[in-house]
């Protein structure tokens, strides 16, 4: 498990701490909304840029990025990610002669001696249990056969390159813009 975090309120609870403070007291709502709005709009850059990052597809971005939102007395909003080694199903394979190519990190990649149909080329057959997985011969386990795995770790991935660095840009400089028009609005 994976978390990017921005301190905002570190630096800032010292020069707006008191009128922080009073918003809370006389508008409990609007902290927590402004979070959620500032997170959201983080959570898409993040996803955006792990789809391209990964070349998984963004259905399975969304699925794996959990958010946990402010709300209440609670005022974080957190970006949690799970996920191994990924198989080959879900980045686009397609089979060859010589193995499997799949784009793991946007790039086509060969994984030579993998399959996903059985029979001799070109007359392959569906596998109904393979279910689109990608295998490979591995007698060495027991199993005559195993799931084919891509290297890509999405927590990893997450946390590095244009996936971190789009977020940084997005969070931190968006949240103090936000919060200052809110102190300015209702607080004066």
């Amino acid at each position: 498990m994976t978390t990017i975090t921005v301190r905002w309120a570190d630096d800032h609870l010292k020069r707006y701490g008191r009128k922080i403070n009073e918003l809370n007291r006389r508008f409990p709502k609007v902290l927590p909304r402004v979070i959620n709005q500032v997170g959201n709009r983080a959570k898409t850059q993040v996803i955006r840029n792990l789809t391209k990052q990964t070349g998984l597809q963004r259905r399975v971005i969304v699925e794996a990025v959990k958010v946990t939102m402010a709300g209440g007395k609670r005022l974080s909003y957190d970006m949690v990610t799970r996920g191994g080694n990924i198989r080959l199903k879900y980045l686009r394979p397609r089979e060859t002669e010589e193995g499997v190519v799949a784009r793991p990190f946007g790039k086509p990649t060969l994984y030579p001696k993998t399959f996903m149909m059985g029979g001799a080329f070109p007359d392959r057959k569906s596998v109904e249990k393979f279910n689109g997985h990608v295998m490979f011969r591995n007698r060495s386990k027991g199993r005559h056969y195993t799931f084919a795995r891509s290297g890509v770790f999405i927590p990893n991935e997450m946390t590095t390159g244009a996936t971190k660095g789009a977020f940084e840009r997005t969070a931190a400089p968006l949240l103090q813009e936000r919060v200052e028009k809110v102190l300015i609005k209702l607080i004066g």
